[in-house]
């Protein structure tokens, strides 16, 4: 396991995943991308000129991250795992040659709702995933006070729409009408449409449901 923070990484993510490392009995380094950031950013200054921060400066985080990652990688032998879920492969929250660097995506068919399902069969007997992890609101922690609903809908909605949509091949007029919230189901089947260009370089799903 790799920790990469930033200045946007909280102190409790740090200790968070720390905890879940001395739980799993795994081993770690911890790379900081921060030194990175700052000189691709100088670097870049002359041609971002005119311009303000936005997603590009969230990007470039990730993207460091992958570089780090590919090339311990290729160092000592690795295959790595990319981190996505379903609900955020199929909305395109993730970036291309950052968290979505990888040999094989595990989770890949598995939705947001899911991943916590399981985290509570993980936990069943006792905390080996942090209590903290599971209760704190998602976040990519790439700019100040980020969460994953300011760019989506709560994981709970968002699924229920992604699979009538991906699994049962339900149209916007069926989803909404069972739905009730026309613009936010117009918005999620949106960005699904729009993001296949992604999907089509993301690393190989594992399958577990109809339409991975």
């Amino acid at each position: 396991v790799v920790m990469m923070p930033s200045k946007y990484s909280s102190e409790g993510s740090i200790k968070d995943s720390e905890k879940l490392i001395r739980n799993l009995g795994i081993s770690s380094d911890k790379i900081s991308i921060q030194p990175v950031f700052d000189k691709i950013i100088e670097m870049l200054k002359d041609a971002f000129k005119g311009k303000d921060e936005d997603i590009t400066e969230e990007n470039i985080q990730s993207r460091i991250r992958g570089l780090y990652l590919m090339a311990l990688s290729n160092k000592h032998g690795y295959l790595l795992c990319a981190t996505g879920n379903k609900s955020e492969l199929a909305t395109g929250y993730a970036t291309l040659y950052g968290d979505m660097c990888g040999a094989l995506a595990v989770i890949g068919d598995v939705y947001k709702t899911q991943v916590y399902k399981i985290v509570e069969f993980i936990n069943r007997n006792s905390e080996i995933i942090p209590k903290e992890i599971i209760d704190k609101a998602p976040s990519a922690e790439l700019r100040p006070n980020q969460t994953d609903q300011d760019s989506l809908p709560p994981y709970d909605l968002l699924d229920r729409i992604l699979k009538m949509y991906l699994e049962d091949q339900k149209e916007f007029n069926e989803i909404a009408e069972a739905i009730g919230e026309s613009e936010v189901v117009r918005k999620v089947l949106r960005m699904v449409d729009v993001n296949e260009f992604k999907r089509k370089q993301a690393a190989p799903v594992l399958r577990i449901s109809t339409k991975a």
